[in-house]
């Protein structure tokens, strides 16, 4: 028989070997989701969903995990103080962006200066949006050539992530987003990128995850406002 005379070729070395079955690997994967699944059930649950689940887990668990995700709400309430967006001025940049950035991270919007581009429009939007869900972030807007003089309308719209009075990250077009298709999850995902969210944060939206890596790639470092490097690089 051809199974025969394939173990026959086999141990001889003619043939490779069997490779090992994907079987008890993808039993484990589906295991090891469903675990997940089961741990993670209670994440999106607000208070109130919480007290209608009492029927249905056990008692204590249930009540030291309510007791957990009061002290998470009440340290977000404790520390959101900014829930709005901040328009910027150029000399109160360093003040309002590096300095603040020592305190928490400071996400700056680089707008547009033409009312037709789509994305810049699309991510103000967006900026006030994030702005109110996530108040212990400082987000901030300026329009590009106010903020550099010479910066190009093709880089905007460009987003700027300070801490620590350094850029820790730069995003110039929504391109290494989602486009025009950009929305709130694609910003979290940022936000936990550079370390600015946890994963579990319990104000995310949970959905299934945009087609796009969940790591940005850097750019070369922008000028601060009061840089003496040359505009025309930008260019």
């Amino acid at each position: 028989m051809r199974w025969v005379r394939n173990d026959i070729l086999r141990k001889h070395g003619i043939i490779p070997e069997k490779p090992p079955s994907p079987t008890p690997i993808i039993e484990e994967a589906i295991i090891k989701a469903r675990d997940q699944a089961h741990e993670n059930r209670l994440e999106d649950k607000d208070l109130d969903q919480l007290d209608e689940l009492e029927d249905d887990e056990d008692s204590e668990f249930l009540k030291q995990y309510r007791k957990k995700r009061m002290a998470e709400l009440s340290d977000i309430s404790r520390t959101s103080v900014f829930n709005q967006v901040y328009p910027l001025q150029k000399p109160d940049y360093s003040r309002e962006v590096t300095d603040a950035s020592t305190k928490s991270f400071v996400l700056v919007h680089l707008t547009s200066s033409l009312g037709t581009n789509v994305e810049s429009q699309l991510l103000t939007e967006l900026w006030r949006e994030m702005a109110r869900k996530f108040g212990d972030i400082k987000f901030c807007e300026m329009r590009g050539d106010m903020c550099i003089e010479g910066y190009p309308d093709k880089n905007t719209p460009t987003i700027l992530v300070y801490r620590d009075g350094d850029i820790k990250r730069q995003i110039v077009t929504l391109r290494e987003l989602a486009g025009t298709k950009t929305g709130i999850r694609d910003l979290q995902r940022l936000l936990i990128d550079v370390g600015a969210l946890e994963g579990n944060d319990s104000r995310l939206l949970h959905a299934a995850p945009s087609s796009q890596s969940s790591s940005f790639p850097s750019r070369k470092t922008m000028p601060a406002p009061n840089s003496a490097e040359d505009d025309d690089e930008w260019a």
